[in-house]
């Protein structure tokens, strides 16, 4: 079946939507050792992401791609290639994710970092003018929130000097559950205090706990978020606060927080009041597009096609794009009804 109204997608992240072919390549450049004698031993290694044990385990198959992203040509690269690939797979609108402090091993700063990915979003926004593309910069939880609370703090302040630039906002991503989701409360706030508008990841591989944190902190986007169906009362609260969770199906199964398409809640929170948009989370790693998770949706998640429209309009009212941006998508979705 063809999808032929406007994508949008709200949760990727750049680190796993990257193209093997340009990895491999930066990687021969680098003399970063590969996991594989040749690209399609590569190309192998990476379907291999589908069957991680846990969520850490999956976290790990970022490593190698971080290991070559770490000089501005590279980050450029990589991030115009995505909004190509993107763009020719019929997205609208997308909000690329990416951690600053991550890339900063061989002396870029965080803030020539966000620099190298806005030029890379620029050129692919010009090499393929149907697509508009926001940028989130990913604070990380690695620890203990003491471990990066500096660098953290850091990605908040870049985030307040590019917003409007093509910095659409901040989220906070990495490892869950080592410590209380509450304890990064206060960069949320300092968030809140630039008028930063935000996302977090919540209630994936821990319960419906964290996206309780997450709503105190003022997000009415969740990450994931679908553990909050163990919740049915913080479910009534979500629908009531008009929050909407970047559901990323394939990528939920793979990291073994849903057993299956058939039994991920996604299509029961939906019914039940909340927001609900479908992502890929990483595209390369995960192996999917778009289409492929919207099939899931119709074949086996209980999901209509006019489900599907309906959670485009979501996503494009979710999301932090312009208002112009938000007002021509969703015009374009009403004609497709």
């Amino acid at each position: 079946m063809r999808f032929d109204f406007p994508q949008v997608e709200l949760h990727l992240h750049l680190d796993g939507s990257f193209r093997p072919e340009t990895v491999w390549e930066l990687a021969e450049r680098k003399g970063v050792a590969m996991p594989a004698a040749d690209l399609a031993g590569y190309r192998a290694y990476l379907a291999a992401t589908t069957d991680c044990a846990s969520v850490n385990e999956y976290l790990e198959r970022f490593e190698l791609p971080l290991q070559v992203m770490q000089d501005a040509e590279a980050l450029t690269r990589v991030t115009r290639e995505l909004v190509e690939d993107l763009a020719d797979r019929g997205t609208a609108y997308a909000e690329i994710r990416f951690a600053p402090q991550l890339h900063t091993r061989e002396g870029m700063t965080q803030r020539q970092a966000v620099e190298a990915v806005l030029a890379g979003r620029r050129q692919g926004c010009e090499a393929r003018p149907g697509i508009d593309i926001g940028i989130l910069l990913c604070m990380m939880c690695v620890g203990p929130e003491t471990a990066n609370w500096e660098a953290n703090a850091e990605t908040v302040a870049v985030a307040a000097e590019y917003l409007g630039q093509g910095v659409v906002g901040i989220d906070l991503a990495g490892a869950e559950g080592i410590v209380p989701l509450r304890n990064f409360a206060p960069l949320f706030q300092l968030a809140r205090e630039k008028c930063i508008p935000f996302t977090c990841h919540a209630g994936d591989s821990p319960g419906p706990d964290t996206v309780a944190d997450a709503l105190d902190f003022g997000a009415r986007r969740i990450g994931h978020g679908h553990h909050i169906y163990q919740d049915p009362a913080l479910v009534r609260r979500a629908a009531d606060l008009g929050v909407t969770l970047e559901i990323c199906p394939t990528s939920n199964i793979q990291c073994k927080t849903q057993p299956s398409y058939e039994a991920h809640p996604a299509k029961n929170l939906m019914e039940m009041g909340l927001g609900v948009c479908i992502n890929t989370d990483n595209a390369t790693l995960a192996g999917v597009t778009l289409a492929d998770e919207y099939r899931h949706c119709l074949d086996e998640m209980g999901f209509t096609y006019e489900d599907l429209l309906a959670m485009n309009r979501c996503a494009i009212r979710a999301s932090f794009a312009p208002m112009e941006v938000k007002e021509h998508i969703l015009t374009a979705l009403k004609r497709c009804q």
